[in-house]
């Protein structure tokens, strides 16, 4: 065997989105890019907000040799400190730039965060459905990824959260706005998963770690709000990226937030900065973070995404399925009336790829994404309820 048996099998589990994409590519090739309706992958394709711009043309402008140089592991001071500034805002807790270390976006927070954090056999535990490669990120630092059912609306289970926690569990790891659901868990429910873990740190006598994924913190819709966690809870870390809010998913840039009163921080923050070097990150994009010290507090037109959402929720009414009204991302996740692949199957007939559920945990549901213009929605509209009046003849 020329491949470790982890890597192969990595790639069956994580092979429906990126097979969706691939097989888009090929009936583009056959059909024609306008005839192929691909709501596969969460790729922002509106533009960057004007300041994205203007600032790489004052990059140039004032160019300097020393841009490219190295910094320290946790990025340049300036921009930890404009993140500081953002994320107190954010969060609603003074934050300071000690506090801040810049990743390549929010998945190399996370892969820091968990090198940091965890010890062989210790459990990462999220809500289900889940983002797909929370699973690797987890078994990468080897840990234990344990998906924890939501309620039907996606909702924290807090009972079977409580009921899933062990003397092993050293993670709880949220993501909202939800990837694929769309869901954002409320003030209500973020107060209370934050009194269970501190009840169960009483019982076990160390913390478990409250670590929130937020690519998707300032998209969301019909002015809903989603909640800090650092407000409610000492011992939690964020990790935050510009990839969806600017439209930078290519550029890699983010950053780690640490909550000021974490337990033993001056250890963790040298953790995870010597992580952040270790892991081959070595420091977040130079170019990159000059970009968004720049445009913090900018975001791309969310209305956009917002009326996309409400077209392909009429669509979905009008086809017969069940669905959670995304409450903020990219995405939705109908459930469907025959098996996910047998769905995706169908609709691949009529030229539409969706991703099957099961890569998110969820084998009655599909993930449909709306980073697709209006008109790619509008023109899919009559193939889509065309496919989903075969789908009930199997049912």
């Amino acid at each position: 065997m020329y491949m470790s048996e982890q890597v192969k099998m990595y790639i069956e589990k994580s092979s429906w989105i990126r097979k969706m994409f691939e097989e888009g590519l090929e009936l583009k090739k056959k059909f024609g890019e306008d005839n192929v309706f691909d709501l596969s992958l969460g790729n922002p394709d509106l533009p960057p907000p004007a300041e994205v711009k203007e600032t790489l043309k004052e990059i140039i402008e004032n160019y300097d040799p020393s841009y490219h140089r190295y910094m320290s592991n946790a990025g340049f001071p300036f921009v930890r400190e404009i993140m500081a500034r953002k994320i107190t805002q954010e969060q609603e807790i003074k934050v300071s730039h000690e506090e801040i270390i810049m990743t390549c976006g929010a998945a190399g927070a996370l892969n820091v965060i968990f090198k940091t954090l965890l010890n062989p056999g210790e459990e990462v535990l999220f809500p289900s459905p889940f983002f797909v490669e929370y699973f690797f990120y987890a078994e990468n630092h080897q840990g234990i990824p344990k998906p924890i059912p939501t309620k039907e609306d996606f909702c924290l289970d807090l009972e079977k959260i409580e009921s899933a926690i062990t003397s092993k569990t050293k993670i709880f790891l949220i993501n909202s706005p939800n990837n694929p659901t769309g869901q954002i868990y409320s003030e209500k429910e973020i107060s209370e998963l934050s009194e269970l873990l501190n009840k169960k740190n009483k019982e076990l006598g160390r913390p478990i770690y409250l670590i929130s994924d937020e690519p998707y913190r300032n998209l969301v819709f019909d002015d809903e709000k989603v909640p800090s966690i650092l407000k409610y809870y000492p011992n939690s870390i964020i990790a935050y990226s510009f990839s969806k809010e600017l439209s930078l998913a290519g550029e890699r840039i983010g950053f780690i937030a640490v909550h000021p009163e974490i337990e033993s921080k001056k250890e963790i923050l040298e953790g995870l900065i010597l992580c952040n070097r270790i892991l081959g990150f070595v420091n977040a994009p130079a170019l990159a973070q000059r970009i968004v010290a720049n445009c913090a507090f900018s975001k791309v037109d969310v209305g956009i995404y917002q009326k996309r959402r409400d077209i392909i929720c009429e669509i979905l009414k009008e086809a017969g399925l069940s669905f959670i009204k995304p409450k903020g991302g990219f995405f939705i996740f109908p459930k469907v009336p025959v098996e996910d692949l047998k769905f995706c199957e169908i609709l691949k007939k009529e030229l539409i790829l969706v991703v099957p559920g099961r890569a998110f945990g969820s084998s009655n549901h599909v993930r449909l994404s709306f980073c697709v213009s209006e008109d790619v929605l509008l023109n899919m509209k009559s193939k889509f309820i065309k496919a989903c009046k075969k789908i009930y003849e199997y049912v």
